[in-house]
């Protein structure tokens, strides 16, 4: 059985799509994540609560400050890339829900009136997102560098709020010299899938 999507797309967003860990100066501009956003906000999350918030880092007063948090190795790729963005859980995310599950607006308070279940259901849903975010920025011919190796709660103190809970850093931008690792091996399909 073949996808629906062509081999082309399937290579861009997955098969050839890598992470990135060099970037040419090629800037990113406001135009290329604003197509990002409009593409990747339809991905599903629960009761539609969409509680992924992202914080581009273009000063190089808010890099400078961004970079002191990430880990020695991440730091240099992270000084150099055309565009960072700070991805995050908003906690908060149920005072939206009214608007955005109009046909249950009671769900803020039904489901989500306490704040450990929101942390929960934000962090979930925030990192479904994210990932939506990855292969969106693949979709726009971008390549990503998310990463995981920084001080959370550093990066919370100096960019977000206690209602915002960071999940990853992402550069952003066109692929440089020497961007890609070799690629590291993948399970197989029936290490993976059991069927009961």
């Amino acid at each position: 059985m073949t996808l629906a999507l062509d081999s082309a797309a399937q290579d861009l967003l997955f098969r050839e799509a890598r992470t990135a860990n060099t970037f040419t100066d090629e800037p990113v501009t406001d135009e290329q994540v604003q197509a990002i956003y409009d593409l990747v906000k339809f991905g599903p999350t629960a009761f539609n609560q969409s509680p992924l918030r992202i914080t581009l880092v273009r000063s190089p007063e808010a890099r400078e400050r961004l970079v002191k948090h990430m880990a020695e190795g991440n730091q240099p790729k992270t000084a150099a890339a055309p565009l960072v963005a700070i991805l995050s859980a908003d906690n908060e995310f149920h005072e939206e829900l009214p608007a955005l599950f109009p046909h249950f607006p009671q769900a803020k308070d039904v489901f989500f009136s306490e704040r450990p279940v929101r942390e929960g259901a934000a962090l979930l849903n925030a990192a479904l997102q994210a990932a939506y975010f990855i292969v969106g920025v693949r979709a726009a011919g971008l390549a990503a560098g998310p990463m995981t190796g920084l001080d959370f709660a550093g990066v919370q103190k100096e960019f977000l709020d206690d209602d915002h809970t960071p999940l990853m850093v992402i550069n952003i931008g066109k692929p440089g010299e020497d961007a890609w690792f070799p690629r590291s091996p993948r399970l197989a399909f029936d290490e993976v899938v059991t069927t009961v």
